[in-house]
């Protein structure tokens, strides 16, 4: 006959049951649902797989990049999309593969950044400089709003169109413009080599009247400054040659050209529609903003806007927008 506590005994072993049962469906639970967890792609793959990334996909291969972000790693791409790569002037794979592949190379490096870094821990602030692995900065600003909780974020002046696509080795923000690296230096140089990239720019009467009124120490200053370039068709467009150049007093020259300088880094971003710009000069120019165009509107030139057909060229010393007539001051 059993011992009297035998019924006891049976009940602690159908618990036992129970628990074990209890555990081992547990168990199975989570390792059907951790089959079932996504994958994230890499950031290659995201490039590779996205209709808006056409042509960054064949710089990328272009320049020999295109297997580095299939590897792990902590990348954040600022990645410009083809209608970016097409404003830039390079609108199909044939103009991508026409570019010299050093200058590409360090091109596509400078929208790369070594940490993970999403939308949210970029901090608030102007003009905050990131180092790229291209061993070069770049510039962020983040400026939220006081009457909604949204922000707008831009690098180099360029906007983030879609931010946060995350993956298993950094995150993706596609952006609207291709960002150009300080590459040449200061803003005099960046100004002789901007037609190196855009051959359809040229600056010799900038240039020229630059050495006539010597001032091209003040822009190879620290800085930082902004320059509104005026191209050759720029100074025509007002009735200005090289000979008209020549003929001008130094003094005169100096004030035109000190109106085209603002003493600070001014992506166009961070300028509002109607604003009044300082310039070196001493006067001001007016901004305008619209859905398709960049302005800026001398006091001297009648009311008759000057656009800015190059906006936001980063120098060592500040930032470049290339502009289609000259500004004259009052």
């Amino acid at each position: 006959m059993l011992p009297t506590n035998n019924a006891f005994a049976g009940r602690k072993w159908a618990s036992l049951v129970v628990l074990l049962a209890t555990l081992t469906f547990s168990f199975t639970a989570c390792k059907k649902a951790d089959t079932t967890t996504p994958t994230l792609s890499t950031i290659g793959e995201l490039i590779n797989t996205g209709s808006k990334f056409t042509l960054l996909k064949a710089a990328l291969v272009r320049a020999g990049l295109d297997g580095t972000f299939s590897q792990p790693g902590t990348y954040t791409v600022f990645a410009p999309t083809d209608d970016a790569f097409k404003a830039f002037g390079y609108v199909d794979a044939a103009a991508i593969n026409a570019a010299p592949v050093d200058l590409l190379k360090t091109v596509l490096q400078y929208h790369v950044l070594s940490t993970r870094v999403s939308a949210s821990d970029i901090p608030a602030g102007i003009n905050t400089a990131q180092q790229t692995v291209a061993g070069l900065p770049l510039y962020v600003s983040k400026a939220t709003s006081t009457s909604t909780t949204s922000s707008t974020v831009s690098i180099n002046g360029a906007h983030i169109l879609q931010a946060d696509g995350f993956a298993s080795n950094g995150v993706v923000h596609a952006i609207d413009r291709v960002l150009l690296p300080p590459v040449f230096g200061n803003i005099v140089a960046t100004i002789q080599g901007i037609p190196l990239l855009l051959p359809t720019a040229s600056f010799k009467l900038l240039q020229a009247a630059v050495t006539k009124a010597g001032i091209g120490a003040s822009l190879t200053a620290v800085g930082p400054l902004t320059v509104f370039a005026p191209t050759d068709a720029a100074f025509k467009a007002v009735g200005i040659d090289s000979a008209a150049i020549a003929k001008t007093p130094v003094a005169t020259l100096t004030s035109i050209l000190s109106y085209h300088v603002l003493n600070s880094r001014t992506y166009t971003p961070l300028i509002t529609n109607g604003a009044s710009l300082s310039t070196l000069q001493g006067g001001t120019i007016t901004a305008g903003i619209s859905t398709t165009a960049l302005t800026v509107t001398g006091k001297g030139n009648g009311g008759t806007p000057s656009n800015i057909v190059g906006p936001d060229i980063t120098a060592t010393n500040g930032v470049v927008h290339i502009i289609d007539r000259l500004l004259l001051p009052q």
